[in-house]
């Protein structure tokens, strides 16, 4: 078993074109790390780093306590899970899982046994005798990873295996590949593009967005505590509401759009920093739970008010979405024409819709005002210059 470290890793193509920058990641040995981001991230180019598959423009990067930036792939100790599956069409499920140690000259007996022992584990042992094209997707995705499995590598390198199967399937197989991760124990590279997928399997979650590191942590942190707008704006589904808003003198209240919104004294408590940001303008963060609809004695609090857009009905809760006079900050990826790689992180204000997480039964209706209720501690406050996280 090992652990990966990528110290300042930097991947520059020949024509100029910087991939990843100064990259510092450690996977602990065991450990489930996720990389997450839009498209044309770095991601897929940091794994492909670590698998051998990509030169090492500057930096280091280290398996166990080896440094492997000259060392070929194949001498990596490393095995990797691919989004195709790359599975031989004319071999058996058998023979596929067993490929790899046929070449390592490992005898008939022993592969036989470290086949079943895969197969055993993965669910695949009624599936041997057949041909992949005689597998569900969710099944030859088992085969793939059997096939990384008995070769005991030090590592597990994973790009997007799960984006082939459909919505359900990739419940499933999200547990799966956790359940199984957990029991060989094994440090896990993990790339995916879909935060869910990244919130729900890793153990850390690291987010790049123009092949930069924007944080690394667990996955409760990077929702409630993001270190910055695209972070807040990345994790989380419905989007965090991002407006702009000023702090007043006294600094105890906001001004959104039209309405004021009262601040308690527990926030200041709590962000201390705040009080630096008085009489300025700032970027207000507020989850679409914690706009609840303003009853009984929340309507005597801080409220925030709009007219009610759309709603949608999810069956366990009701998405509104409404429309404020704020402005609403969103952090936007643009890729450039020029390289499918190039992505660059461009704030840009639109008119103001909010989205709020109610009950089911909550009786909201399109084209009337609503209010909600504002609970200012769970407020998230960024610096509207840096657009990093204050305090």
């Amino acid at each position: 078993m090992a652990s990966i470290a990528l110290e300042s890793v930097t991947k520059i193509y020949p024509n100029g074109f910087e991939a990843v920058h100064e990259l510092d990641l450690k996977v602990a040995d065991g450990e489930f790390m996720v990389i997450v981001g839009p498209s044309g991230c770095g991601k897929t180019t940091a794994l492909r780093m670590v698998a051998g598959l990509e030169e090492i423009t500057s930096g280091r990067l280290k398996i166990g306590d080896r440094v492997v930036n000259h060392v070929t792939s194949k001498d990596r100790d490393i095995a990797m899970v691919f989004q195709n599956y790359a599975l031989y069409p004319h071999m058996t499920v058998g023979e596929n899982i067993g490929f790899s140690l046929g070449l390592r000259n490992i005898s008939k007996g022993d592969i036989k046994a470290k086949v079943a022992e895969a197969a055993t584990m993965l669910g695949l042992t009624p599936y041997l005798n057949r041909k992949p094209g005689q597998l569900s997707g969710g099944q030859r995705q088992r085969v793939a990873m059997g096939r990384a499995i008995v070769r005991e590598p030090s590592v597990f390198l994973m790009d997007e295996p799960l984006s082939n199967l459909d919505a359900k399937l990739r419940v499933q197989m999200r547990t799966e590949v956790r359940r199984i991760q957990r029991r060989i124990g094994v440090a896990t590279l993990y790339v995916t593009h879909d935060q869910t997928e990244a919130m729900t399997m890793g153990d850390r979650v690291a987010v790049m967005s123009a092949g930069i590191l924007q944080q690394c942590d667990a996955p409760n942190n990077l929702y409630n505590k993001p270190k910055n707008l695209f972070v807040a704006a990345f994790i989380g589904s419905p989007s965090m509401n991002l407006f702009e808003a000023t702090i007043a003198n006294d600094g105890q209240s906001l001004q959104l759009g039209s309405q004021t919104v009262s601040l308690s004294s527990a926030l200041h408590q709590l962000q201390p920093e705040l009080a630096k940001y008085s009489g300025q303008q700032v970027v207000v963060g507020i989850r679409a739970e914690d706009l609840p609809l303003a009853e009984g004695d929340a309507l005597h609090g801080p409220t925030l008010s709009g007219e009610v857009e759309a709603v949608e009905e999810l069956g366990s809760e009701l998405l509104v979405h409404f429309s404020v006079d704020a402005t609403r900050v969103v952090p936007k990826t643009v890729t450039d024409e020029s390289s499918d790689d190039f992505v660059a992180q461009v704030p840009i204000n639109i008119a103001g819709e909010g989205i709020a997480r109610v009950q089911p039964r909550a009786k909201v209706k399109v084209g009337e005002r609503a209010q909600f209720a504002v609970y200012s501690e769970r407020i998230q406050f960024f610096d509207a210059a840096s657009h990093n996280a204050i305090g």
